[in-house]
């Protein structure tokens, strides 16, 4: 087992930024991919960015690409998201997961583990 625990959420006005960050601990020498998630109310869950934790692969979903940025620390246990120019329509609970195979995608089903989320609202 995996587990995630994620940091960082807050309340900011539209334009601003925040920092997202996810420790993973227990078994994480079985996961390669960790990812960041959001759900806002009443709509589906949206892969944000993937990183993979064995090499330099990155991939943005929606309209983040160029506000947000990914990374991860050399041991792939520690995931960061950075927002920047945020906008309303980036308010959500944003979940980190970490996935176990090798191939690094924004499809929620190959992440077997999950954080509990932390929220993010901006305010135009």
């Amino acid at each position: 087992q995996v587990q995630l625990v994620e940091s960082g959420g807050g309340s900011v006005e539209s334009g601003g930024s925040l920092r997202l960050s996810c420790e993973a601990s227990g078994e994480t020498s079985s996961t390669f991919c960790m990812a960041w998630f959001r759900q806002a109310p009443g709509k589906e869950r949206e892969g944000v960015a993937v990183v993979s934790t064995i090499t330099d692969y990155t991939r943005y979903g929606g309209d983040v690409a160029g506000r947000f940025t990914i990374s991860r620390d050399n041991s792939g246990n520690s995931v960061t998201l950075e927002m920047n120019s945020l906008k309303p329509g980036d308010s959500a609970m944003y979940y980190c997961a970490a996935g176990v195979g090798r191939y690094c995608s924004l499809n929620g089903a190959g992440f077997p583990f999950w954080g509990q989320g932390t929220q993010v609202t901006v305010s135009s």
